[in-house]
């Protein structure tokens, strides 16, 4: 019985592939090329382990060939797929927004045990994606969030998570930091611009892909993170909670920020690498005169 030379198992292409990817110095190969096989065949990776032997269409080897050569010139695994898991949700993406990063998620970590209440007024300053807004919201249906991004493109994507995940308690608005926002909030939290514009990383991996605007700052990667730090003051209740991330070597500056503007109880906490990642405080509450 005559078999087809080209014909290629599932467990076989994922072997190629992964060693493909590899040779291009990712450290997520095998990971890499699971999901993209799982999104050419509509599968889970539960799947493909199950039926590793099962063989491959012309159609189904094209479709998997192209992703696979977008990832061999780096494009991001998000900006492929379209989507990007993050705490419990499966959020879009696009390449006018940052992809959302497990690193991340120690912040979210964190302002779920702050002792904010059932009702909370919560804004998120450069939201892109939602990934932050949305996770809190998730974990809190009583919480009012918002969040907001200067690039229309990013609210219009933020917005759509928020339908797609059904988290009708988040609202999105275009705003340039605090310029269109109103009010007193009990949190504060951001992912905002931190890497110097002279960073050789800017020109490694994924973030070769990703809008500078939301990558780079002047002062150093600070000049984003300072204005944050002191104009938050403004619009924090008394004992409300300011959290940002920032760079792995940039903790003792921004430690210093929150420390000359008044913050109280500043910390910082590491990311899944060990690296100091997100700092916070907590602003006083107002003093009787």
């Amino acid at each position: 019985m005559a078999t087809d030379s080209n014909a290629i198992t599932v467990a076989d292409w994922l072997k190629q592939s992964a060693l493909a990817i590899h040779q291009t110095g990712s450290g997520s190969a095998k990971i890499d090329a699971q999901l993209l096989l799982c999104h050419v065949l509509g599968k889970n990776r539960t799947w493909l382990f199950t039926w590793s032997d099962t063989e491959l269409d012309a159609a189904e080897q094209q479709q998997a060939a192209t992703l696979l050569q977008r990832r061999l010139d780096g494009e991001p695994i998000a900006y492929i797929l379209g989507y990007r898991e993050f705490w419990s949700l499966t959020l879009a993406t696009e390449p006018s927004t940052l992809i959302p990063r497990a690193d991340t998620e120690t912040l979210v970590e964190w302002a779920l045990e702050l002792p904010l209440g059932p009702k909370a007024e919560v804004l998120d300053l450069g939201t892109g994606t939602g990934a932050i807004a949305l996770a809190l919201a998730s974990e809190n249906p009583g919480w009012n969030v918002q969040g907001v991004d200067l690039q229309a493109g990013a609210v219009a994507l933020a917005s759509r998570n928020a339908r797609d995940n059904h988290l009708s308690h988040v609202t999105f608005c275009q705003s340039s930091w605090f310029e269109q926002v109103s009010g007193q909030f009990d949190l504060i939290v951001s992912n905002p611009p931190y890497i110097d514009p002279e960073d050789h990383h800017l020109d490694e991996g994924d973030v070769r892909f990703e809008p500078r605007s939301a990558l780079i700052a002047d002062e150093q990667g600070l000049a984003d993170l300072r204005h944050i730090v002191d104009q938050s003051r403004l619009y924090l209740h008394g004992d409300g909670w300011l959290l940002v991330e920032h760079g792995y070597d940039q903790q003792a500056a921004v430690t210093e920020l929150f420390r000359q503007a008044g913050y109280l109880d500043v910390s910082t906490r590491e990311d899944l690498g060990g690296n100091p990642r997100i700092t916070g405080g907590r602003w006083p509450a107002q003093q009787l005169a």
